[in-house]
């Protein structure tokens, strides 16, 4: 039987790990590619919200044009969008679709209500559908509407 011979490892030398400057570079380096990232990425989360208020518009303009085909007319602006919902004070209930136009109205992306004004000012139509933005304030450049 052959002895058993311990394996000898080889010592670490004390200094052995990495400067507290090659840690800091490392850090630095990490850090400017974490800015990179969501500097390239934040504006993807602002297009996906302006898409998502485009397409509502477009479902409004839907409903609306329904709506008209069964009412003879749009909403007035006292009933504004509510009436897609359930019948304004006053609607022919033998014509207004059971169930509404829409099975509920949202809010934009940003918390605010959509806008509905009759007759239209911007779009050059018979109403205006629109979101205030992300400022939340109608008439301001930042509005997305039926008329773009």
């Amino acid at each position: 039987m052959k002895p058993i011979r311990k394996i000898a490892r080889p010592r670490r030398p004390k200094d052995a790990g990495f400067s507290l400057v090659e840690l800091m570079v490392v850090i630095f380096i990490m850090g400017l590619l974490a800015t990179l990232v969501i500097i390239n990425v934040a504006p993807v989360g602002e297009q996906s919200r302006v898409g998502k208020v485009r397409a509502d518009i477009a479902a409004f303009e839907s409903a609306l044009e329904m709506y008209s085909l069964d009412m003879y007319s749009y909403p007035n602006a006292e009933a504004g969008l509510a009436a897609l919902k359930k019948p304004p004070a006053g609607a022919d209930i033998a014509t207004y679709r059971p169930g509404g136009y829409v099975k509920r109205l949202r809010d934009d992306p940003w918390g605010n209500p959509y806008q509905y004004d009759v007759p239209g000012q911007r779009s050059g139509g018979a109403y205006d559908v629109y979101s205030s933005g992300p400022d939340g304030k109608a008439g301001t450049a930042d509005d997305i509407g039926n008329w773009e």
